[in-house]
């Protein structure tokens, strides 16, 4: 009887649950579209604001050290670099997972001639380009630096190197040109040309392992810029986490802060320094601040809204049903037992609208993700749909349509069934 009573008020109420479904539908897809851009805004927002460079910068300790002779600024002449071999254990940190890219360097002077045959000392720079990481991740300056344009292609041997723009038209070099270092009894072909818009134009590029074996600084290297995908900072992340308890600092290490990733980078390699680049890390963390706080008021409202829907068209549902509930009551119908039917019908009203609007809000969140994020990735099914949103959407759905018809149950049972009989009579 009860799921027969159930399927007659969906047959004679078609335009009310329609409607009431409908509110269920749109308020839940906004709601997945937000949640399902929210999962992976981080990750966005940091790909996007990657043209600002690497967010966390490692150099030397002894970088830091402030000697001074006779009123003249001494530094170590040793320990004043890094090993390139001690990148590898950035693999072991906890948050290695987050880091997206890293690009050593090591700055060396070259000297060549010119077209005249005049001496000319020119400042080089040995880098990575394509250099494996792991076994999944390919990094080097040009992933750290995409707003860097390359007239050719980059080096992939020792004997080629790159040079910057303002360099080139100094020295007269083209692509395929050769530069020859007579003091190394080397040369160098030219496999492109390079525009930074820095000071990096007035420098020649070439492979890390080139430079360290001209300048004879094997495993060398004098920084290092990482790129890593962090949690916006705030007041916790300010923290000195040697000031902390042992279980808040756990916390604090445990956190994807810059400044708890750079904490375990000094930790894996000796004699470093690692310190966040404030200008990209506060500029991820507020624009992403303030995407999150809009995406969680869009959600609100659209709840909000959707409750309110559903809300009135119950009342005009039971409404139009007075007569049927009073005769339920004479008949000896208790309370909770009409009160299940109602709630029945308005749970299965949110399971239909909440699984059509998880649907449609994971293929909208695909659509925005691709028209504001640039360099989005193909959009398949498994991109699209994430099973983890579909238990949660729904759930929300029962709890704003439970909500919204509520008061209007619990007015209409508060009625004596004698006086809804007579009304009607």
């Amino acid at each position: 009887m009860f799921f027969r009573l159930l399927m007659e008020s969906f047959r004679r109420q078609r335009r009310r649950k329609a409607l009431a479904g409908l509110a269920i539908l749109l308020g839940t897809t906004a709601v997945t579209a937000m949640l399902a851009l929210a999962l992976t805004i981080g990750d966005r927002i940091h790909n996007e604001l990657a043209v600002y460079g690497a967010n966390i910068i490692v150099f030397p300790t002894a970088e830091q050290l402030d000697v001074k002779i006779g009123g003249v600024d001494v530094k170590p002449a040793s320990g004043s670099f890094l090993k390139e071999t001690d990148l590898s254990k950035l693999k072991t940190i906890f948050w290695a997972n987050n880091i997206t890219g890293l690009s050593p360097e090591l700055p060396l002077t070259i000297n060549t001639s010119t077209a005249g045959g005049s001496p000319i000392a020119i400042s080089a720079l040995g880098l990575w380009f394509n250099h494996p990481f792991t076994d999944t991740l390919k990094t080097g300056a040009p992933s750290l630096h995409p707003w860097w344009k390359i007239n050719g292609a980059w080096p992939t041997s020792n004997d080629q190197a790159v040079i910057g723009s303002a360099l080139a038209t100094k020295l007269n070099l083209h692509t395929g040109d050769t530069l020859a270092l007579p003091e190394l009894a080397s040369h160098l072909t030219i496999t492109g040309v390079v525009s930074t818009g820095d000071a990096t134009e007035n420098q020649l590029l070439l492979p890390l392992s080139a430079a360290q074996t001209f300048a004879n600084l094997p495993n060398s290297i004098s920084r290092v810029e990482v790129s890593a995908r962090t949690k916006p900072e705030d007041a916790f992340a300010r923290k000195d986490p040697d000031t902390l308890s042992p279980k808040l600092r756990e916390v604090w290490y445990c956190r994807p802060y810059a400044n708890s990733i750079a904490y375990q980078i000094r930790e894996a390699i000796p004699g470093s320094q690692a310190e966040q680049v404030r200008r990209v890390e506060q500029s991820e963390g507020t624009v992403l601040a303030r995407i999150s706080g809009l995406m969680w008021l869009i959600c609100a409202a659209a709840l909000l809204a959707a409750g309110f829907a559903v809300s009135a068209a119950m009342a005009t549902a039971i409404l139009e049903r007075q007569g049927e509930i009073g005769l339920m009551r004479s008949l000896g119908a208790s309370k909770g037992a009409i009160a299940m039917l109602f709630y029945a019908e308005t749970g299965l009203l949110a399971i239909i609208g909440g699984t059509l609007g998880y649907l449609l809000g994971s293929g909208l969140a695909a659509w925005l993700g691709a028209r504001i994020f640039a360099n989005e990735a193909a959009v398949t099914l498994g991109t699209i749909l994430n099973p983890v949103l579909l238990p949660v959407v729904i759930a929300l759905a029962l709890v704003v349509a439970i909500a919204g018809s509520t008061p209007s149950i619990r007015t209409t049972l508060k009625m004596n069934p004698s006086e809804i009989l007579r009304a009607d009579a």
